[in-house]
C-alpha cells in the first residue's frame, strides 16, 4: 500500500486534509467564494471535500481538482455523484505544480499541499499563475505555535510562527481578508481522526495483506504526534487576496 492509499484510509471519517472542523471550513468558504458564477480550483485536493462543500453551498460554482492520489480521486467522484455534483465538478490526477489551464479561476484552493511546490511562496505563485482578476485564494499553512524540538523541524520541515508566516504572505503581495487559526481541539480531533481511522481499517481487515503496514503506519503517526510535534505546531487558513 502507497502513502496515498494509507492517506485515504486515514481520511476517512476527517475528509477535509486538514485540521479545521466543519464550521470553520464552511466560513473560510463564504469568505473566499465569488458571488454569482464561478471557477474554482484546488491544488492537492485528496477526496475533493473542500471542493463539494462549496459545490454543495454555490449552485452558480464550477469546480476542478487536482491531485496525484487515484484512491483519493475515486472517493471524490463516487461521492460527488452521490451528492448530485459530478456535472459539476472535473478531477485531474497530475502533480499539482505541472497542472495548466486556459481559463482562470475564481478562487484557488492550496490547503495543506505547499509541499507539492516546494514551499509556502512557490505555493502562493502556483497559485496566483491560475487566478482571475480579482479572486481569491484559500491558503492553509502550518506554523509553529512554540519553539520546535529539532525532532520536530526534522520531521516537519523549516515552518515559520504565525507572525511570520502572515508576514512573508503580505511581503509577497497579498492581502489576508479572512482567516482561521486552528485550535487545539482541532488539531487533536484531526489527529485522533487520523491515526483511529487507519488503525480501525487494519482491525477490521486482518487477512488483508497491507493491514500490518496500517497498524504500523497509525502507530508511528501517532507517536511522532504526541511525542515530536502537538506541543509545536499550529495550522492557519488564510483567505487572499492579491494587494495591488
Amino acid at each position: 500500500m502507497n502513502r496515498q492509499e494509507l492517506s485515504t484510509l486515514a481520511h476517512r471519517r476527517h475528509p477535509i486534509s486538514a485540521p479545521v472542523d466543519e464550521a470553520a471550513a464552511d466560513e473560510l468558504l463564504r469568505a473566499a467564494l465569488p458571488e454569482g458564477e464561478g471557477r474554482a480550483l484546488d491544488l492537492g485536493c485528496g477526496s475533493a471535500a473542500w471542493l463539494l462543500r462549496a459545490l454543495a453551498v454555490h449552485p452558480g460554482l464550477r469546480a476542478t481538482g487536482v491531485d496525484l492520489s487515484e484512491s483519493a480521486l475515486r472517493t471524490a467522484r463516487a461521492e460527488a455523484e452521490r451528492l448530485g455534483l459530478g456535472d459539476r465538478l472535473a478531477l485531474h490526477r497530475q502533480d499539482a505544480a505541472e497542472f495548466r489551464s486556459a481559463r482562470p479561476y475564481d478562487l484557488v484552493l492550496t490547503v495543506g499541499a505547499s509541499h507539492a511546490h516546494g514551499g509556502l511562496l512557490p505555493a502562493l505563485e502556483a497559485a496566483r499563475a491560475h487566478l482571475a482578476p480579482g479572486g481569491a485564494v484559500l491558503l492553509g499553512e502550518g506554523y509553529w505555535e512554540r519553539t520546535p524540538s529539532p525532532a520536530a523541524v526534522e520531521l516537519l520541515g523549516e515552518l515559520r510562527d504565525l507572525a511570520d508566516t502572515v508576514a512573508a504572505v503580505g511581503a509577497a503581495g497579498w492581502t489576508p481578508v479572512h482567516g482561521h487559526t486552528s485550535t487545539r481541539r482541532e488539531r487533536d480531533a484531526y489527529e485522533w481522526s487520523w491515526t483511529g481511522s487507519l488503525a480501525a481499517w487494519a482491525l477490521d481487515h486482518p487477512e488483508h495483506p497491507d493491514s500490518g503496514q496500517a497498524r504500523e503506519a497509525a502507530e508511528l503517526h501517532r507517536e511522532e504526534w504526541l511525542r515530536t510535534y502537538r506541543d509545536c505546531f499550529g495550522f492557519v487558513c488564510l483567505v487572499l487576496r492579491r494587494t495591488g
